[in-house]
């Protein structure tokens, strides 16, 4: 019985990460737009990835990074750490109310900008970005953000992570006694 129930529980993984990688390729984040505190700043979500993946810095992110104070390897750093979680358990957490809790979290960091379908938005992004090896970092929910733009509260990015790091830390926890 509990082999079934795994079995038919990979199957429904696997066919929801297949819809959305579908559904993804067509709706990925292009632009991201950045608050902090009284400041806004709009750029592309490849001047970003540009950072995290080679370390380069456009002149649009170093304008903006300058203005805030930012060190470019710090936000580097918060936008590529990675928290271990298996799309199985993103599965099972994501939608119950403490997944719910969870994405209410982020959401005050990573959202749409009506504010509307927060939830959905980060639970589809959050799964995809799990679903090739696992892992999840915050560049990879703004990349697989189902929105043409998605809107980050930087001040909140650490905060964001920690969150992150430590409630999946204690659900896989608590979802490994079951």
């Amino acid at each position: 019985m509990k082999n079934s129930y795994s079995f038919l529980q990979t199957i429904f993984v696997l066919i929801a990460s297949i819809f959305l990688l579908e559904t993804n390729s067509v709706n990925a984040a292009e632009k991201v737009v950045f608050n902090y505190k009284i400041f806004s700043q709009s750029l592309p979500v490849e001047e970003l990835t540009q950072l995290t993946e080679t370390g380069e810095v456009s002149p649009t992110l170093k304008y903006y990074l300058n203005k805030t104070n930012q060190d470019p390897q710090a936000v580097r750093d918060v936008l590529n750490k990675e928290v271990n979680i298996s799309t199985t358990t993103l599965d099972r957490t994501l939608n119950s109310k403490i997944g719910e809790f969870l994405l209410d979290q982020i959401s005050q960091t990573i959202h749409t900008s009506s504010g509307r379908a927060n939830n959905k938005a980060l639970r589809s992004a959050i799964v995809l970005s799990s679903s090739e090896d696992n892992q999840v970092s915050l560049m990879e929910i703004i990349q697989n953000y189902p929105t043409n733009e998605v809107y980050v509260e930087a001040d909140n990015l650490e905060r964001t992570y920690n969150q992150l790091s430590i409630l999946t830390e204690g659900l896989q926890g608590w979802l490994g006694i079951l």
